[in-house]
């Protein structure tokens, strides 16, 4: 008899990581337009600011993980989570950009912690038995959040004011505060308190999953940030937004069956699937840029059809790669082995959208399509090296 998952517990953290994303997503594409509407700033100026979220969340992961692995979990949660949607109020009190920013670096140190401290609660709640499929809805309702709060946000620019939209995410994010505050966690064990260290902060038997997930993670970030601006070169006239709404409802699709495939046993297969779909989809993605020269309708077809797959592809390897470093780490670490998947990839994301950027500025978006087939392929010939190397480790720490 399988173990139950879906609990009253589970239901509200799912609740809870759905209303935070949705706050999130909400804001990303209007946040752009605010900055140069409001404080008239150059677009070399709005990516900096932009960018100082993503850094600050990227700084913290790791002392975040230390943090949960040695303080009780929850209290730590619902205050990244309190303090992430207390940023939303802040954006609408601050008067100039100096100001913004300061709170935009907040708004990221926040957001590192709470996603850390979210994804490491979820996995206390459930059984390990059915830790991948948990794990897998768990990261549907970012997807979710992911397909429809951007079309919401564009939307809510369209018709209303600013602190209209503010307000929505601040709303939101309230509501999912109170969900989360409903969670009940196990007690935490009393561990030894180790000295301070960098496994503290790292987990080292996850460093080689680590490399994994950087090196694909690179053409994925390439693909997200560049793939609207490779489109319209190319002769796409289609709304490219669609292209995120396909690429969401295909992780969504895909994190109904990856997750029990985990907890079957069979981590690095549902990885080597996954592998595999990404590679066709980036191949795929290049050959647009000649098959449009025969037919714009059918090219434009498979444009979106590359983006369902792909999003299929890369929603199968989530969970198997979650999976992976929690089963990599005891119970005592698991802050710790969540913010180094976290980093992985946020660190992966960060290097191809530079590397997107000069390679483009370079050649066009065209070259920087046939350099993504290029790096994803060696980096899942490395990258599938590494997580065999993983699993093994991974395989007496699975239960745990």
């Amino acid at each position: 008899m399988k173990d139950k998952l879906v609990t009253k517990n589970y239901i509200e953290i799912l609740a809870a990581n759905f209303l935070l994303y949705f706050g999130f997503y909400l804001l990303m594409p209007v946040l752009p337009f605010y900055l140069a509407e409001i404080f008239n700033s150059e677009k070399g100026t709005i990516g900096i600011i932009l960018s100082c979220y993503t850094i600050a969340a990227l700084c913290i992961r790791p002392f975040s993980g230390y943090l949960l692995d040695t303080f009780a979990r929850k209290p730590l949660y619902l205050l990244a989570y309190f303090l992430f949607t207390a940023a939303f109020g802040g954006y609408l009190l601050a008067g100039t950009l100096t100001l913004f920013t300061l709170i935009r670096i907040f708004h990221g140190l926040a957001f590192g912690t709470v996603t850390v401290a979210g994804n490491t609660v979820v996995i206390d709640i459930m059984p390990s038995s059915r830790r991948g499929e948990g794990l897998g809805y768990y990261g549907m309702m970012n997807n979710t959040a992911m397909s429809i709060g951007p079309m919401v946000g564009l939307f809510l620019h369209n018709a209303y004011s600013f602190e209209v939209i503010f307000w929505c995410a601040l709303v939101s994010c309230a509501l999912g505060l109170v969900m989360a505050s409903l969670v009940k966690t196990p007690a935490k064990e009393p561990v030894k308190r180790e000295p301070i260290s960098l496994d503290r902060f790292i987990l080292l038997k996850g460093i080689p999953a680590g490399i994994c997930l950087l090196l694909l993670s690179v053409p994925y970030g390439m693909t997200s940030n560049y793939i609207a601006m490779y489109s319209q070169q190319i002769g796409i006239t289609a709304e490219t937004g669609f292209f995120f709404t396909f690429m969401a409802f295909g992780m969504a699709t895909s994190r109904l069956f990856s997750g029990r495939l985990v907890d079957r046993g069979k981590i690095t297969q549902v990885i080597e699937a996954g592998l595999y779909l990404v590679c066709f989809c980036f191949f795929g993605l290049s050959a647009c840029g000649w098959l449009i020269d025969f037919s714009l309708q059918w090219t434009t077809y498979f444009f979106f059809f590359i983006a369902l797959l792909l999003g299929i592809g890369f929603g199968t390897m989530f969970p198997a790669f979650n999976t992976l470093f929690v089963n990599l780490a005891p119970n005592s670490q698991r802050g710790t082995a969540t913010s180094t998947y976290l980093t992985s990839w946020d660190v992966g994301i960060g290097v191809g959208m530079l590397a997107g950027g000069y390679i483009a500025q370079k050649g066009t978006y065209r070259t920087n399509s046939h350099f993504q087939n290029s790096l994803f392929i060696r980096s899942s010939i490395n990258g599938y090296f590494f997580i065999l190397l993983s699993d093994k480790s991974s395989s007496t720490l699975s239960s745990a």
